[in-house]
């Protein structure tokens, strides 16, 4: 028992264990800052496990004891049970639509009884990383050819329409997040250049006037046209490719991107993407808003962004050295909604300042390069794919919560990693932070 302590010990990268322990402490401290009253007793408050920091130090012990679980289990595992495993988790996520809790709107929990639910959602990550690093690792995976592609592509969007269905959409917009492991292994650059052009296009969508954009598309494509005439001349498929592009262009400005905002999203979230990128969205051409708004008398709804506002006044109240700790007015004040969760970003800018930010975020760009640096070292193509899909979630989570919180990047609810409140959350990222750990300890290995 003793030589395989030392084993696990002496494998484990400690500086990532080091760091993941700062971030859940800072996480803690951070729920406490906006959930604290004076003259409280706050070590009561802490044991009694009423408040929601409390209940977070209750998540990071049970996590410590599933992390060292995790630590002395043997790599292999994690192969052997990858597809079992993520046949597990789209069952419990289906299981949400017959037993699922609707909290804020979304039919996404399990009720585990004792205050406590679980998130499906959150814990299919943990199974799609593993599920998609089984498949790539496969002899038999030829991931340059259309056909392994679009098995890998499946992996990752299912559970991505099923957190959709279940009205999460930030969860399903996270999951995309595991292109860039895809592109990392070898994903044709042409799939991620049209999904960032189809970006692009949506954001000129909302902010230029339709004509207008139709008429700047039209100029792009004659000017491709008159400068790549040559080739056209040897190749006559190269006009037909141009001018299908701009078709499809045109179309989706004009026709998709309308249809998607008034009758695929809800009013709510068609108004924070608009507001955004600075625009107004009018509820009253939302499909939902309508049915909503049917009876006799009812007014349209269109929300405000009331939550950035708030949220940038929290932070821009810290300054550059910040009020201090315990001394924010606005956090401590509720003004913020959802502070201790998606929200939980302000209680450090405003407590800490920039300085103070920008210090939380140089601990979470050490931790990124510091999996980058595992994943490289891996002999495994299973713990390389793996390892690097860590590191996607994990970035795509800050990016966007950070950006959120500044008005940056629209509200779509998802948790700042290690740090917001929740236990489905905390037990994800430490469930994926200390499965890499493992296989790194075991990188001489090669597991398929």
């Amino acid at each position: 028992m003793s030589s395989r302590n030392s084993s696990v010990s002496k494998g484990v990268d400690w500086t990532v264990v080091a760091l993941y322990a700062i971030l859940v402490a800072i996480g803690i401290l951070c729920i406490f800052m906006v959930e604290y009253r004076s003259g409280s007793n706050w070590l009561q408050l802490f044991l009694g496990g009423k408040t929601n920091y409390s209940k977070q130090l209750i998540f990071a012990g049970f996590c410590t004891l599933i992390a060292a679980f995790i630590l002395m289990a043997d790599s292999k595992l994690f192969t052997a049970f990858a597809n079992l495993a993520y046949a597990f988790g789209i069952l419990l996520m289906l299981a949400t639509f017959v037993l699922g809790k609707n909290i804020n709107g979304s039919k996404s929990w399990i009720a585990l009884g004792g205050g406590f639910n679980l998130q499906p959602a959150e814990l299919c990550k943990i199974f799609v990383s593993l599920a998609l690093a089984k498949y790539l690792s496969m002899q038999n995976t030829d991931f340059s050819k259309l056909k392994s592609q679009l098995i890998a592509g499946a992996i990752v969007l299912l559970p991505a329409v099923l957190s959709r269905l279940q009205h999460e959409t930030g969860l399903a917009l996270v999951y995309l997040s595991f292109f860039i492991a895809m592109y990392r292994e070898g994903l044709p650059t042409g799939i991620l250049v049209t999904g960032i052009s189809f970006g692009a296009l949506v954001v000129a969508t909302l902010i230029v006037d339709p004509n207008v954009l139709a008429i700047a598309l039209t100029i792009i494509a004659i000017l491709i046209i008159y400068f790549t005439r040559r080739q056209i001349k040897r190749n006559s498929k190269l006009l037909l490719i141009i001018i299908a592009t701009w078709a499809v262009c045109v179309g989706v400005q004009r026709f998709a991107v309308p249809y998607i905002f008034n009758n695929v999203f809800e009013c709510y979230q068609s108004q924070r993407i608009y507001s955004a990128v600075g625009k107004d969205y009018d509820c009253s051409q939302n499909k939902h808003n309508k049915i909503e708004t049917a009876t006799p008398g009812a007014k349209a709804y269109k929300p405000d962004d009331y939550n950035v506002r708030q949220s940038k006044i929290a932070i821009g109240s810290g300054g550059f050295w910040g009020r201090g700790f315990l001394k924010g007015t606005q956090t401590r004040g509720k003004y913020v909604p959802a502070q201790h969760s998606d929200f939980i970003f302000t209680s450090l800018g405003e407590a800490f300042g920039f300085v103070g930010c920008a210090i939380f975020l140089m601990l979470y760009l050490f931790l990124l390069i510091r999996i980058t640096v595992i994943a490289e070292r891996q002999r495994s193509t299973f713990s390389r794919v793996y390892a690097y899909s860590v590191a996607s979630v994990l970035f795509f989570h800050i990016a966007v919560n950070v950006c959120m919180t500044i008005g940056l990047f629209p509200i779509i609810g998802i948790a700042l990693p290690l740090i917001s409140y929740g236990g489905s959350s905390l037990l994800t990222f430490t469930v994926l932070i200390f499965i890499l750990l493992r296989l790194d300890a075991d990188r001489q290995m090669v597991l398929r």
